[in-house]
């Protein structure tokens, strides 16, 4: 079911703050396996799973839920859009992109000033999100009006798709594939108790993970997420962070976090026990809900797993179905190291 659960949470929108439709659909799979789900006020979704055995320590799992995306700013005299990003998107990446609008899905193209009508040194500068619009095709702004309201999210066009023989290219990999491993370890028996916490807001500055992390209180976390791989080339050693196909992704240090070193080096044994190949980031680079959750209260032992992902916060990021199984067989194992550290 992994693969089922990935594609259908990878094609559902879900900007930061309008989670819903990711929400609801984890919910109904949830279900079944759940002993009690819970919403906080923020949207997160926390749910409590029984193990065969009381943890000794409270263990929390956690995903995000929500994608970077657009919102709608002004609409313009000519029925073109004017939008803000959510989260952290590169201009240059969105041009010529399309997307989809609002809750009835509404078509469209990301554009900018054409070329030919740029002058001097405004054909090299990088694009910046006040010189860009959307176009939903609209005539002018009145025709728009009756379409979109001020507010409402845009997010790229929904499309899965294979690559090759085991990769997979879609928008919303981060963190869809940490929800899809979660829905994937609630369907099965584990040795002891967890909570599974399905967040709202990462992309905007790890909000939801800062609440609920105060809410469920644990005393272990371990938090699943898509990591930058830079594997091309042109970029050396290091520069590549970490690659596709060399299996989870175990940091030792973000701009946010330091992680716990017994569950790093504890995250490494299960690798090997498992017969699983195990990689960590080459630079110091990004973060992820660790950095809320690990100062939560009087402090949590924190560890992260993370998927490698090329082109992350683009409608085309791409991962290994290798690497995500890995994910999938290191969390489950470390469910049971975790907890007794």
């Amino acid at each position: 079911m992994l693969k089922e659960h990935l594609e259908k949470l990878c094609l559902l929108c879900g900007a930061s703050g309008n989670e819903k439709a990711v929400r609801d659909y984890i919910i109904e799979i949830a279900k079944p396996y759940a002993e009690s789900i819970f919403i906080d006020p923020l949207g997160s979704v926390i749910i409590e799973k029984k193990g065969i055995n009381a943890a000794p320590k409270k263990l929390m799992i956690s995903a995000h839920m929500d994608e970077v995306g657009f919102i709608i700013t002004y609409i313009n005299d000519d029925g073109t859009l004017k939008i803000a990003p959510v989260g952290g998107i590169d201009a240059s990446v969105v041009i010529g992109r399309s997307v989809v609008v609002g809750e009835k899905n509404i078509p469209g193209v990301i554009g900018a000033k054409p070329i030919h009508l740029l002058e001097g040194d405004l054909k090299t500068k990088v694009p910046v999100f006040s010189e860009l619009y959307l176009d939903i095709g609209a005539k002018d702004k009145e025709e728009a009006e009756k379409l979109i309201s001020l507010g409402e999210y845009a997010c790229f066009l929904p499309l899965y798709t294979r690559l090759g023989e085991n990769r997979i290219r879609s928008k919303a990999i981060d963190d869809r594939v940490g929800c899809a491993i979660m829905l994937e370890l609630l369907r099965e028996e584990l040795l002891y108790d967890v909570t599974f916490a399905f967040l709202v807001q990462e992309e905007v500055g790890l909000r939801g993970a800062q609440a609920a992390a105060y809410t469920v209180n644990p005393d272990v976390a371990v938090v699943l997420e898509a990591t930058t791989a830079a594997d091309l080339s042109g970029a050396e050693d290091d520069a590549k962070v970490c690659s596709l196909s060399k299996g989870p992704v175990v940091s030792s240090m973000d701009r946010s976090t330091i992680y716990d070193r017994e569950l790093y080096n504890a995250a490494f044994e299960a690798g090997r026990q498992l017969g699983i190949p195990v990689q960590t980031k080459t630079r110091i680079a990004g973060g992820n809900d660790s950095g809320a959750i690990h100062v939560s209260r009087g402090g949590v032992r924190t560890l992260a797993i993370s998927v490698p992902c090329r082109y992350l916060h683009s409608p085309s990021c791409v991962a290994d179905m290798t690497d995500i199984e890995n994910c999938l067989q290191l969390t489950g194992a470390m469910i049971e190291k975790a907890v007794l550290i």
